[in-house]
């Protein structure tokens, strides 16, 4: 039992010392972020006040807000809770971060601006950083499930980019309703049942505790939950025949007791603590007003001795949310109809909670009552609340009296929902059109959110089912939409690597006359037959893309169209013009910051990223990955969530930290079925592979790369376009471990696949590699030299560089050292840049093997690059380019403070002192 001020706390010393180390670590200027979850009444609030308590006497100054689900729909209500006593200093912000954290509360000037959630944020952190300049703060957010959607994602953005600041973020949520925003985001504290011992205490700290019998059925009733102890001991010290009662869920049980004090209480009361329900976290004023004469401000005292609400200056509190949900529940149907209608005529002036509390009044459907949640949606639009707008819309569609205006609402509901990233919310939407309408254009587009809502997860053939259909049945009269549904049909397919799909994708296609714009069809042909559609796809690419970047540091033209920037850049992907996937998507990414549409930013970042790490731009890729997982995490896209780890995880096998790696890949395909997720199960296995071959486990690495291939008389890849890209791995490790045949079984029956269409360079050398690799001696030389051949090889580093060391080791076993040594040289200047510690170490003991002592590594390049994170290469890169730490701020989302922080480590790491020095210690992008 541990005191704190003028309350004791029992059974909750791990907690407590969890927090005080939270709070203590804020007072010497570390940041930090701690969740809470538990069930209800498991005592989270307790835990949240004492940690407030600790920070108070430390010195630190405490913020806090509370979710309220009434307040759930409305966009950065929340927010606007935690911010509101320093809304006074956003003037000191930069401009555009001050108008859209002020737009989004409404404060703005008028000037119409585009909602943009990343300024928003970042303003949110900015403000909180400058007041942080005048001591530390901490956060402190309850019932964090009940936040609004707009207000969750700027949390989840602060919680990844609170170090450097004096600022720590303490939530509690129900362990049911973690927030996905924040699920992966924050360090989690479960809050468990008490112990029956310390059960045991809590009820002899009671006023009247229980005994005997008594004492016994509270005990085995309440679980050890908290609040249900105290109040458990509290109805049977006022009705001691209630714990003879028969057992009663705990949840019903709890929301009895609480309403079982109402008959008890004065009228007046009763109707206040009603109108308090009905409004949850209205002010004061608000509440007298609507309850009229009926009642005065001394009505409360009797609910407030009861302990059931606290009344703070202009505002009311219920002790638990669940006594809310009692009182709410205790009255009638009529009871809470007038309570609604009652708040709405006083809440003139905020039409948002007014359309809401008419829409809770409304009996049946009222069509009057859904168009002002209609406007209400439209609102939260235009300040980009799109998750407050689906709700909304929702709500709107449950009112509306016409079958096809409700699906109608609908549909626009899971559109929103899709512009702020929650797919499972578009599918339970989408999925209710159906049964509502049968006007061909509302289904169409329902389907086409659905088959959204589902290809960013990982059930790609309910996508496609909902993908396909639509794009066939439009062939013929609407050729447009067809090709639409197969581009983001095309997507799903490749991912799922089902050959079906991808067939059926094709013959559509097929049907399709000539459009004027073929960007859908491209896609379509790239995306599901990448070798055999490639001479037809490249010329196609070079229509649509008709100016190409001289520069390659330099990006599209901003006006191009940002889905057809995306299109091509998967397309570049997909058939190996890595150089031109980088520059387009890239180009799509600083399009797609600028915007709302987490979903398209995390696939988008995704792609970048796998660009980024095949053309050896591994930092880079590393940094784009953290931002795909980033979004996708917030967002549910669970085919991000699981594919930024595992190639995350494949640059630590790399690099030799296989232990790490082998655990990231656990981690990220935890409950995924990966048979019907091919390339994701490629993937995985290669990222296994590259760990065991970093160890030098041949045998291991040889299964995980055959496994890529199917164990048929003719194997198959097992996905169509990733598994070719591992067949001279999967030859390496068979050569050294006695598998040779079979190896050579898949080569062949590989090279005659390819033949059936156009490979590209990177397809070719890898082809030739392996073909080296199990040649006869005669003949090794051949393969070797042609794989080398082609320049256009070098825009894949790591590859090339295995090819030159598998050369140059093959020519020194054949005691023509002196020829294997530049080729030596070179490779382990691609290894040492990459970080590639296994391939390092091999490629210099071939050197010594070949009489050279290799130089010991340049200090400060190579090995100063790979002690900085992403975020701080990003950082150091612009600070070279000669940003200040706002301007850098601004341009990545940080605050200035955290720029500095960050510069702050950077400069010793790189040997350096001052900023004049970054460009000299910072080698260009690529290099």
């Amino acid at each position: 039992m541990t005191p704190l001020g003028d309350e004791w706390i029992v059974g909750r010393d791990h907690e407590l010392a969890l927090l005080s180390r939270l709070v203590d670590a804020l007072t010497t200027g570390r940041s930090g972020a701690l969740l809470m979850t538990g069930g209800p009444g498991a005592g989270k609030s307790a835990l949240l006040d004492a940690a407030a308590r600790m920070a108070r006497r430390s010195g630190v100054r405490v913020l806090r807000c509370r979710g309220s689900e009434g307040e759930s729909g409305l966009p950065f209500a929340g927010l606007h809770q935690l911010l509101r006593p320093f809304l006074d200093l956003a003037e000191g912000l930069p401009a555009r971060q001050r108008a859209a954290l002020l737009g989004v509360f409404g404060l703005d000037d008028g000037t119409p601006t585009v909602s943009d959630p990343l300024l928003t944020s970042l303003g949110a952190l900015t403000l909180l950083s400058d007041v942080a300049e005048h001591g530390p703060l901490l956060l402190v957010i309850d019932d964090t499930h009940w936040l609004d959607l707009g207000t969750l994602d700027v949390l989840a953005f602060m919680a990844r980019r609170l170090e450097g600041e004096p600022v720590a973020l303490l939530l509690a949520a129900r362990d049911t309703a973690v927030p996905a925003q924040l699920d992966r985001q924050v360090d989690r504290l479960t809050i468990e049942p008490l112990d029956p011992a310390a059960a045991g205490r809590l009820l002899d700290h009671q006023p009247r505790p229980p005994a005997g019998r008594a004492r016994s059925r509270v005990l085995e009733q309440a679980a050890g939950v908290p609040l249900a102890l105290v109040e458990l001991a509290r109805a049977v010290a006022r009705d001691p025949a209630a714990a003879h009662e028969d057992t009663l869920p705990l949840t019903d049980r709890l929301e009895a007791i609480f309403a079982a004090d109402l008959p008890e209480l004065p009228p007046a009361t009763r109707e206040l603590l009603l109108f308090a329900a009905a409004a949850e976290s209205a002010e004061l004023p608000v509440i007298l007003s609507a309850v009229g004469d009926r009642a005065t401000p001394d009505d409360w005292l009797p609910a407030e001795r009861a302990g059931l609400v606290r009344v703070d200056a202009d505002r009311v509190r219920f002790r638990h949310p669940l006594i809310r949900s009692a009182v709410y529940r205790a009255a009638t149907y009529t009871e809470r109809h007038t309570a609604h209608r009652a708040l709405a005529d006083v809440l003139v002036g905020d039409p948002d909670r007014r359309a809401w509390h008419h829409a809770a009044a409304a009996s049946g459907v009222d069509e009057e009552a859904a168009r002002e949640l209609d406007d209400s949606a439209a609102r939260a639009q235009r300040r980009g609340g799109y998750a407050a707008a689906a709700t909304a819309l929702e709500r709107a569609a449950r009112l509306s009296p016409d079958p096809t205006v409700r699906a109608g609402r609908l549909v626009r509901a899971a559109t929103m929902a899709m512009y702020a990233g929650h797919p499972r919310w578009v599918g339970e939407l989408s999925a209710q059109v159906a049964t509502l309408t049968d006007e061909p254009a509302l289904l169409a587009e329902a389907s086409l959110r659905a088959g959204w809502a589902l290809a960013v997860t990982t059930r790609f053939a309910g996508s496609l089912g909902f993908l396909l259909p639509v794009a066939e049945a439009a062939v013929d009269e609407d050729p447009v939409l067809t090709l639409d549904a197969l581009a983001t049909a095309t997507t799903p397919a490749y991912n799922s690597g089902a050959p079906e799909h991808r067939e059926k994708i094709l013959r559509i296609a097929e049907r399709v006359p000539p459009q004027e714009d073929e960007i859908g069809r491209l896609w379509a042909l790239a995306g599901c037959d990448p070798v055999r559609n490639r001479a037809r796809a490249l010329a196609m690419f070079a229509r649509a893309w008709t100016d190409p970047l001289a520069e390659p540091g330099a990006r599209p033209e901003l006006d191009l169209p940002l889905a057809r920037m995306v299109v091509l850049g998967g397309t570049a992907w997909v058939l190996d013009e890595t150089a031109e996937a980088i520059r387009l998507l890239g180009a799509a990414m600083d399009h797609l910051r600028r915007s709302p549409t987490s979903g398209a930013n995390a696939t988008v970042a995704q792609a970048l990223a796998l660009a980024l790490y095949e053309s050896g731009s591994w930092t880079e890729a590393r940094a784009a990955l953290d931002e795909a997982y980033g979004l996708a995490a917030e967002g549910g896209l669970e085919n991000v969530v699981v594919g930024a780890p595992v190639l995350r995880a494949t640059l630590l096998a790399l690099r030799g930290d296989t232990e790490e790696a082998r655990a990231a890949v656990q981690r990220a395909v935890h409950g995924i079925d990966l048979p019907n997720c091919r390339s994701l199960q490629v993937r995985t296995h290669y990222a296994l592979g590259a760990a065991a071959l970093a160890e030098g486990d041949h045998a291991a690495a040889y299964d995980r790369f055959r496994a890529v291939y199917t164990r048929q008389p003719e194997p198959e890849p097992l996905h169509f376009h990733a598994s070719d890209y591992y067949l001279a791995d999967l030859v390496a490790a068979a050569v050294r471990t006695g598998r040779a045949e079979d190896a050579r079984l898949v080569l062949d029956t590989t090279r005659r696949r390819l033949a059936q269409g156009e490979t590209s360079a990177r397809l070719t050398v890898i082809v030739h590699r392996a073909d080296a690799l199990l040649a006869e001696p005669d003949d090794a030389e051949r393969h070797f030299t042609a794989a080398l051949a082609d320049p256009a090889g070098d825009r894949w580093p790591f590859e090339r560089a295995q090819v030159r060391l598998d050369y140059a080791e093959w020519l020194r076993r054949r005691r023509r050292a002196v020829e294997a040594r530049p080729l030596l040289a070179a490779a382990l200047e691609v290894f040492e840049r990459l970080g590639t510690r296994p391939w390092t170490d091999r490629t210099r003991a071939e050197l010594r093997a070949a009489g050279v002592i290799p130089a010991s590594p340049p200090a400060g390049s190579a090995d100063s690059l790979a002690e900085l994170t992403p975020q701080q290469l990003q950082i150091a890169r612009l600070a070279a380019a000669g940003l200040t730490n706002r301007e850098i701020g601004e341009r990545i989302f940080l605050s200035p403070r955290t720029v500095g922080f960050h510069l702050y480590r950077i400069f010793p790491k790189l040997g350096i002192t001052s900023r004049a020095q970054l460009r000299d210690a910072l080698p260009e992008p690529g290099e």
